[in-house]
């Protein structure tokens, strides 16, 4: 699926292979070509499936990150470690921006 060297699915590569597909698709249906049509029909959908993939990694890892960060957030001010509790803080909201920036269109 994904072109990238880490083999991870990657929004930016996705997005890439998504308009690539489409142009190609676009220069297949003003020709003719049927091989150019298909060829770009099946780019676009992997390019979108790469896409969507990425995005749903990119807000599970923020999940983690808001829900971790809060752990340490209350343990910290728990224990009264506000270092632990400023760093559970950051970590929180480092996930919720990750997840707000990943959320699916609905």
């Amino acid at each position: 699926m994904s072109s990238n060297n880490t083999g991870e699915p990657n929004k930016t590569t996705g997005q890439y292979h998504s308009t690539k597909g489409n142009v190609v698709e676009t220069i297949g249906n003003l020709t003719g070509l049927q091989s150019w049509q298909q060829s770009g029909k099946e780019e676009h959908a992997q390019g979108e499936t790469e896409y969507k993939a990425a995005q749903a990694k990119g807000y599970a890892e923020g999940v983690t990150d808001r829900v971790g960060g809060k752990k340490d957030a209350v343990v910290g001010a728990l224990s009264g470690d506000r270092q632990q509790e400023a760093a559970g803080n950051i970590r929180h909201d480092k996930g919720e921006a990750q997840q707000n920036l990943n959320e699916p269109a609905s």
